[in-house]
């Protein structure tokens, strides 16, 4: 390689810095993020070449949108690299702007190259079946953010309320709040009158249900006035009816999750696994990807799901830190999996439990199972082999009897 690109990019425009093989600025120009800007870049580049692309290296701190796929598409090499590395590099002097930013990424790709994987695409299916479960999960973050402002705001003037259902956000509560917005409104029906709500919204034991809540909202508590009670039951509904938007597109998302992820070869090694469910298998499966040339050892899976700590060393102390740098989409994937995995393998809850013992937090004994399955998904993965609890016991026994 002859040349080294570094490339600081940004929502309206990008800053791209070349240097040559003795680390001189050969190239420095900035283009706007639009179809003549990149078209420019793509041209500005091939030209520096003379259209031997086998010549140039480019590096950006993403690995995904237009530009990334843009480069992609027009051959160049592209080597993502993880914002935090390229913070990490100009700390010493603390100059930033996006020229110094594009010259230091072309340094480190100049001085770091053999350390670094240059960006393979995955496939169409894989990056589909990623964005969905990814949109799905800001979808999920949204409708938490709308059940605790909606419990707030029920605090403040209806107080009562999140007491009557198991649940603030399941339809039957939304409903109830939705026919019966206020105190005053739902002290009006009978319990006979609940219990035909709650018998016409499926509830298992309507009027056992209608009785405890007739009960419980005639209870002493606190009143709010009457002119905070019309301002916060209109915040109410509104919030009622975002959520109902917001669960029905949810709902939507699983569907077309579902029918994506089945028709994957790989579908039937992850919907193997114990407790992955409808929403865990196949996001495992679109951050993990498909193709086997991506990871080469267990360790570059855990680093980019953050489940394997960063070592920290300085003098005689010695203390692992928690990974920061990582996809976050795929750390909660993979500590959730392996949370629930508890609840149904016998192995992973001694496990869990034995971290527990030695002191762990909760986290952190999650993440040390997390990285057992990693090891154990890993091998599934790369011979095309499902889940077979048996298996995994029989290989654990022989490395015990290896050890002692």
């Amino acid at each position: 390689m002859d040349y080294y690109g570094g490339i600081d990019w940004a929502t309206e425009h990008h800053d791209i810095v070349v240097l040559n093989k003795e680390g001189d600025k050969v190239s420095a120009f900035q283009v706007e993020h639009s179809f003549e800007g990149l078209r420019h870049l793509c041209d500005t580049l091939k030209k520096l070449v003379q259209g031997d692309l086998s010549r140039l290296g480019v590096i950006i701190e993403t690995s995904h949108g237009l530009l990334v796929s843009t480069l992609l598409d027009e051959g160049f090499t592209v080597y993502p690299v993880n914002p935090k590395e390229s913070e990490n590099r100009r700390k010493a002097s603390g100059a930033k702007t996006d020229p110094i930013d594009a010259n230091n990424l072309a340094k480190m790709l100049r001085s770091d190259l053999k350390d670094m994987k240059p960006f393979k695409p995955s496939s169409d299916a894989i990056v589909e079946l990623r964005q969905l479960t990814r949109d799905q999960n800001g979808l999920i973050q949204t409708q938490t953010a709308l059940v605790n402002q909606l419990r707030a705001c029920l605090l403040d003037y209806f107080p009562v309320f999140p007491s009557l259902f198991s649940d603030l956000d399941i339809p039957i509560s939304l409903a109830f709040l939705r026919r019966y917005p206020t105190p005053e409104k739902a002290m009006k029906p009978s319990v006979e009158e609940l219990a035909e709500f709650l018998r016409a919204h499926r509830h298992p034991t309507p009027y056992e249900a209608a009785r405890r809540i007739h009960a419980k909202l005639r209870e002493p508590q606190l009143t709010a006035k009457p002119h905070v009670v019309r301002a916060k039951s209109r915040l109410a509904l509104a919030l009622v009816e975002q959520m109902q938007v917001l669960k029905k597109q949810i709902k939507a998302y699983d569907k077309e999750i579902t029918a994506l992820f089945r028709v994957h070869s790989d579908s039937m090694i992850f919907a193997s696994l114990p407790k992955a469910g409808e929403r865990l298998a196949p996001r495992l499966l679109a951050e993990w990807g498909d193709d086997r040339t991506r990871f080469d050892y267990t360790q570059e899976v855990r680093a980019l799901g953050g489940t394997a700590p960063t070592p920290y060393q300085s003098g005689k102390f010695s203390r692992p830190r928690f990974r920061w740098s990582c996809v976050k989409d795929f750390r909660y994937a993979l500590q959730l999996f392996a949370w629930e995995t508890t609840l149904s393998e016998p192995w992973a809850r001694e496990y869990y439990d034995a971290q527990r013992k030695r002191g762990k937090k909760h986290h952190q004994a999650v993440r040390a199972l997390a990285n057992v399955w990693v090891k154990i998904i890993f091998a599934m993965w790369k011979n095309y082999q499902p889940y077979d609890r048996d298996v995994f016991l029989a290989a654990q026994n022989a490395h015990r009897r290896v050890i002692a």
